[in-house]
């Protein structure tokens, strides 16, 4: 009994440990995030005047390169990837980086109430299938180290699905969807396999 309450001390010690870490590191992004904006706030408004066009006075024998539309005369390097999907129409990829923060804040919300609502009954679906029971220090041990992969998974799935979709922003609910259904199936894949493999005691 008192190795199983000194298990389970040392996870919640290697827990607080690890939200501790992820929380200065939130901290951090914010801080940065703070300084970005107040620096883009500081700089001066561009005010372009008349712009005249004399195309009658154009001769052009070859014609190459890039054409970026909407460039902000503020910031040139920053352009996002545009692509002409199969409808003929511009189609951003990928997430900015804001809108991924975005996404992964309400994708780790939304599973977190799933481990809390749902993961009980994965429980008691391999309880009633094999007979044995999974006790409370385990089930602990499994969903707190399920939170701890979770923030990884989210970024590994956004990124990879967004790619082959080639997701724009106007889809980003569509593709939080799919990351939250396959996040589940590998959720109750993995709690399913690692029960399997505990051994009968």
């Amino acid at each position: 009994m008192s190795q199983d309450i000194f298990s389970y001390i040392r996870q919640l010690h290697q827990f607080i440990e690890a939200q501790q870490m992820r929380i200065h590191k939130l901290e951090k992004t914010m801080g940065d995030l703070k300084q970005e904006v107040e620096k883009l706030q500081k700089r001066p408004a561009v005010h372009v005047e008349k712009v005249e066009y004399h195309f009658d006075q154009l001769k052009v024998d070859t014609l190459d390169g890039v054409l970026n539309i909407g460039l902000s005369p503020n910031d040139p390097g920053n352009l996002e990837n545009l692509e002409i999907n199969e409808h003929g129409k511009f189609k951003k990829t990928p997430l900015t980086p804001m809108r991924k923060m975005e996404a992964t804040m309400r994708l780790e919300e939304s599973l977190y109430q799933f481990l809390d609502a749902d993961l009980p009954a994965v429980f008691k679906e391999w309880e009633d299938k094999n007979g044995r029971k999974v006790h409370e220090e385990m089930r602990i041990f499994i969903k707190e180290d399920i939170k701890k992969q979770l923030p990884d998974r989210i970024n590994d799935y956004l990124q990879r699905l967004a790619a082959e979709k080639r997701t724009g922003e106007d889809e980003l609910q569509s593709l939080l969807d799919e990351v939250e259904k396959r996040l589940k199936e590998d959720i109750k894949r993995a709690v399913m396999t690692f029960l399997d493999n505990l051994p009968k005691s």
